[in-house]
């Protein structure tokens, strides 16, 4: 039946959010937070937009999960001169649909990145996401990509590889939650892998190789970052990691959106992993947690320490030298403990190691990903360090507030739009420096220190940030906003 212009305009808004991980199926880090946390937000509080998520089938998705799986179809997708299975399941979780593209040679492997055919493996996840959209009898005004492992789907749908008339409306956005990570390979790739016309070369090379997030950026019809002031940012040389041109070319479509947190699961009042249930009236409680964090990581039981944490990767460039450049000094002098869950550089896992060996009673640091170590060190520690060199947006910063850890921040990126400094006009709700060096990094840590030791003034501090509200109710409307302008 004919559908009237009025029934047209009543419509959802229908938009497929494409990623490589999303809790709590895979996740590497903040890029699955988001894309669990928003879709799920959006679907709950807009009931005039259909948002789904697609992901690849990795191996390690729990059986617990797959045994609900609907299986859809299969294909077999052509990537240049290969052709490559495709199967396509369907799962409902928490009042959002989710769609899993099978392939075992690709996906299933003890890890989602860091192989040698990255670009193989994502360019065939591209490809299958626009070649399954007949199949899923949901045809997407929009495709929200996120970051260099989705950022060819944008790229296929302008080069003409998809001419038929159920592709001519939709439209694209390319997300970047960081543009370190680029999908940069050699030259070869456009026709030997992804299968695209040298023609369309210039779309995707880049200084004599082709790279997957400039091709994103070039085709999206919107481009969007984690927070405006990265947004800003990475229009500049020493944040862009060379593509700064290709931003400032493109910055008419570029808008930055700060990251939320979903404060369902991340909240200390029901989290089933802390060791005890509080919230801002009883933050008393908050105590009880330090006491049983410092038991079970054999620290000393000292409610007067100051615990300092950190849970995050450890690379350079979230701060780690200036972590390593100070805190033995403040555990000897200032009387702090230290404790951190995380994994990177090798230099900075070895150095974390050497704290927890000369001191067992003031420092621990568990190696590796656990989300509830983590949740422990958010609701037991007291002081919260995010030194970062750059920063896109950041989730931990607001997850520590949450849990009643005050931060402390280098003003870069979503640091700087998410916590202002306790001593700005009107009050802030955390510690901020600017500069990127030791010396200010520190003064920030011995002003939280002396602040601590008044018990009276730290639980009126404890208290603001944790009434922060950093939940997508602040920004989903933003990403609202942009679905409807795309679809017009």
């Amino acid at each position: 039946m004919k559908q009237t212009t009025k029934e047209v305009k009543n419509e959802k808004i229908k938009v497929l959010f494409a990623a490589s991980e999303c809790q709590p199926f895979c996740a590497t880090g903040g890029l699955a937070d988001v894309c669990s946390s928003l879709p799920k937000f959006i679907s709950k509080s807009y009931k005039d937009v259909d948002v789904r998520v697609i992901l690849p089938l990795y191996g390690s998705i729990k059986e617990e999960f797959r045994k609900e799986f609907t299986f859809l179809g299969e294909w077999y997708v052509s990537l240049s001169w290969r052709k490559e299975y495709c199967g396509v399941f369907k799962y409902e979780y928490k009042g959002v649909t989710y769609y899993f593209l099978d392939n075992e040679r690709y996906f299933k492997r003890n890890g989602q990145y860091g192989f040698d055919d990255d670009n193989e493996r994502f360019a065939f996840f591209s490809k299958a996401i626009v070649e399954t959209l007949p199949m899923l009898g949901f045809e997407p005004d929009i495709i929200h990509c996120n970051d260099w492992q989705t950022a060819l789907v944008p790229v296929y749908l302008k080069t003409g590889v998809f001419e038929q008339e159920f592709y001519k409306n939709i439209k694209t956005i390319f997300c970047i939650h960081n543009i370190a990570y680029q999908g940069r390979y050699g030259i070869n790739t456009i026709t030997d892998v992804c299968g695209i016309d040298r023609k369309h070369t210039k779309v995707l090379e880049y200084d004599n190789d082709i790279n997957f997030m400039k091709g994103g950026i070039l085709c999206a019809d919107k481009v969007l970052t984690v927070s405006p002031t990265y947004s800003q940012e990475i229009q500049r040389s020493e944040y862009a990691n060379g593509l700064d041109g290709i931003i400032r070319e493109h910055k008419d479509k570029l808008q930055g959106i700060l990251n939320g947190i979903d404060d369902e699961e991340d909240n200390p009042k029901t989290d089933k992993m802390v060791y005890v249930n509080y919230d801002v009236n009883s933050i008393d409680k908050k105590a009880e947690n330090k006491l049983a964090l410092q038991r079970e990581f054999g620290l000393n039981e000292d409610p007067n320490a100051p615990i300092l944490a950190i849970v995050a990767r450890f690379p350079r460039h979230k701060g780690m030298d200036l972590i390593k450049a100070l805190m033995e000094k403040f555990i000897v002098e200032g009387g702090v403990q230290f404790v951190a869950v995380g994994e990177g550089e090798r230099e900075f896992e070895d150095y974390f190691k050497y704290l927890n060996a000369k001191y067992p009673k003031q420092a621990h640091i568990s190696l590796g990903f656990s989300r509830e170590i983590g949740k422990k060190i958010y609701a037991g520690a007291d002081i919260y360090l995010m030194p970062s060199k750059s920063e896109p947006c950041g989730l931990s910063q607001m997850i520590a507030s949450r849990y009643g850890t005050v931060p402390i921040v280098r003003e870069t990126g979503g640091l700087k739009d998410s916590i202002k400094d306790f001593g700005c006009e009107g009050g802030g709700n955390g510690y901020t420096f600017r500069e990127y060096n030791v010396h200010d990094f520190e003064y920030s840590i011995w002003r939280a220190i002396n602040d601590f030791k008044n018990k009276e003034e730290w639980r009126k501090k404890v208290e603001i940030v944790m009434k922060k509200d950093f939940s997508w109710k602040n920004t989903a409307e933003k990403y609202v906003e942009v679905y409807k302008g795309l679809k017009g």
